[in-house]
């Protein structure tokens, strides 16, 4: 028996193949494009390399034309040559190796001194302190040496020893240590413990390997150790890392079958859906999600999804907005691309990429997604938030700043130093949570700074500078210098009590600084926490079921988390005219 298209069938199937042919053609011109370019770019290259006027070294020369391709992109997209391998891994996979485990500085004065030694490595287990000057490695002089070259000198196989002179401040003779190089790891959770008797803080400073594990393990540890009824997890600064390793730890907290993060990119066949894909360890425990400009990528993963399911309160500043994700490619010769392949997505359905690389100024900077070309998408109970610009916290907490005065301190490291006087003369301190820099003390660090440079410019004096500068421009100044002295002079006087004005905040400074001497980076990070505005609101909430609840459940204030004014504006409804 015939069968027959009909004329409808037949013009369908017609449309059809023509559809395909398009796309074949498509496809073909693409190839010859891409094939045509590559020949382009093969002939120019080895026709510089053979006829330019001077002598060129080929690997520069291609690493000038990779590095320019590249920078038409995004940022996230990069080669790595071999020789960069070990850096690569350490920055995004696993940060480890065989060493002393101690960062170094090269001071003002050209000195190499350990910043920091890391507890229970074999620096700090042969009682090398921060301060203490490096003078010799092995018998070769470190004198003209900057901290990358030391710091090669003291990395090398794991179980090898060698010989380090020191100079410590105080002491009349260098120290000699002999030390073994062993191998050095560091934490994603380099800390977790207790805020108060019910409520546990995990800080997770990266998601590189074994992330998900650690926080795991420090969960059930404060769980099972400490009985905890509450949590703080602390994402402040951290800048992401691997992306299962941010589902995983969601997954810690919610239930299984639970949407985490959607990862789109060009091919349909390659997005990913990634749900909780096993059993909680506790999907009741009130969470507070504490997160700042810095925390970046597989941090917003973490925060969105927390915010997205309405399982916990995120408080802090709004977030950095990187939801590009990359993919690692292998090259020849033992190279690597990392190459941005897909966007991220919350379970929410929200991008939160702030900056658009795909529509570049004219100029080539980048702008952030206008407010207005936002979108607004509901958490799981019917919250309001808004995509393309970061994770918006429940409760914004004020960044916190430093005035002028501290900024020059520090940046002149004389906090640091001081604190490294202040170790030489106390053998021992009280524990780092309840440590206060008595006033005596701060005398102490007052005349410390005698005779130390730490100059610097107020706003005030700034903006002083600036009406001189208009008037004398606008020819003005020559009847007004009077005064102006007078109120220059007046500023002056009033600078020279900023160490008294200002002094609570130097003392905060300098009692972090001291205690990390004695309890290392879990003694910095206690002695901040009688001070830290996100810790202390986290606090605040956690104790306040009502509270709690109410944000989660969206009343009031909490109904809408960071509509933007152009998105307000574009929405609003119109007024009515009366006559």
């Amino acid at each position: 028996m015939k069968k027959y298209f009909s004329p409808s069938r037949r013009y369908f199937v017609a449309l059809v193949l023509l559809g395909t042919l398009f796309i074949s053609f498509g496809f073909v011109d693409r190839y010859f494009e891409i094939a045509k370019n590559l020949d382009t770019f093969a002939s120019l290259y080895r026709q510089l390399n053979n006829r330019y006027v001077d002598e060129v070294d080929p690997a520069d020369l291609m690493r000038e034309g990779i590095d320019a391709m590249l920078a038409s992109l995004d940022p996230y997209t990069e080669y790595v040559p071999e020789s960069d391998i070990e850096n690569f891994r350490m920055n995004y996979v696993s940060k480890q190796y065989a060493g002393i485990g101690a960062t170094i500085y090269t001071n003002a004065a050209g000195k190499v001194l350990i910043a920091e030694p890391y507890e229970g490595f074999a620096a700090q287990k042969a009682d090398i302190r921060a301060g203490d000057e490096i003078l010799s490695v092995n018998g070769l002089s470190v004198s003209k040496k900057n901290s990358r070259e030391v710091t090669e000198l003291l990395k090398g196989q794991k179980g090898t020893s060698f010989k380090i002179i020191l100079q410590r401040p105080g002491e009349a003779k260098p120290l000699e240590k002999v030390l073994t190089r062993e191998k050095i790891f560091f934490s994603n959770v380099p800390y977790y413990g207790l805020l108060n008797d019910s409520t546990g803080y995990i800080k997770l400073d990266k998601f590189l390997e074994n992330a998900a594990p650690e926080v795991r393990d420090a969960l059930i540890a404060l769980k099972q150790k400490h009985r905890i009824t509450s949590l703080v997890l602390d994402l402040r600064g951290n800048g992401g890392g691997i992306v299962q390793e941010s589902v995983n730890i969601v997954n810690l907290f919610v239930e299984k079958d639970q949407p985490i993060v959607t990862q789109r990119g060009r091919f349909e066949e390659r997005n990913i859906i990634y749900k909780a894909a096993f059993t909680p360890v506790d999907a009741q425990i009130p969470l507070v999600v504490l997160v700042d400009k810095g925390s970046a990528s597989a941090s917003e993963i973490v925060a969105g999804a927390i915010q997205d399911l309405d399982r916990g309160t995120i408080i802090g500043q709004q977030t950095f907005g990187k939801g590009l994700v990359q993919q690692t490619l292998s090259l020849p010769y033992n190279a690597l691309l990392k190459v941005t392949t897909a966007k991220y997505y919350t379970p929410s359905g929200r991008c939160i990429q702030a900056l658009d690389y795909a529509h570049k100024n004219n100029d080539g900077s980048v702008s952030k997604v206008s407010d207005s070309l936002r979108t607004e998408f509901k958490t799981k109970g019917g919250r309001f938030v808004y995509d393309a610009s970061g994770i918006y916290p429940d409760i914004a907490v004020t960044e916190k700043s430093y005035t002028n005065i501290s900024y020059s301190i520090m940046s002149k490291m004389l906090h640091f130093d001081y604190a490294t006087q202040y170790r030489a003369f106390h053998a021992t301190l009280p524990d780092a949570r309840s440590f206060k820099l008595s006033d005596a003390e701060y005398q102490d660090f007052v005349r410390f700074l005698q005779n130390k440079d730490y100059r610097y410019t107020t706003k005030s004096e700034k903006n002083l500078q600036e009406l001189k500068n208009i008037a004398l421009k606008e020819k003005y100044f020559e009847s007004i210098k009077t005064e102006y002295a007078a109120l220059e002079k007046k500023l002056l006087d009033n600078k020279k009590d900023d160490l008294a004005r200002y002094k609570d905040e130097l003392k905060e400074i300098l009692e972090e600084e001291i205690a990390s001497r004695y309890y290392f980076q879990r003694g910095e990070l206690e002695a901040s926490f009688k001070t830290d505005a996100g810790v202390k609101e986290a606090l605040r909430v956690l104790q306040n079921k009502k509270l709690y609840a109410t944000i989660l459940n969206g009343e009031g204030p909490y109904k809408t988390i960071g509509k933007p004014v152009a998105f307000v504006k574009a929405n609003a409804a119109p007024v009515k005219s009366t006559n």
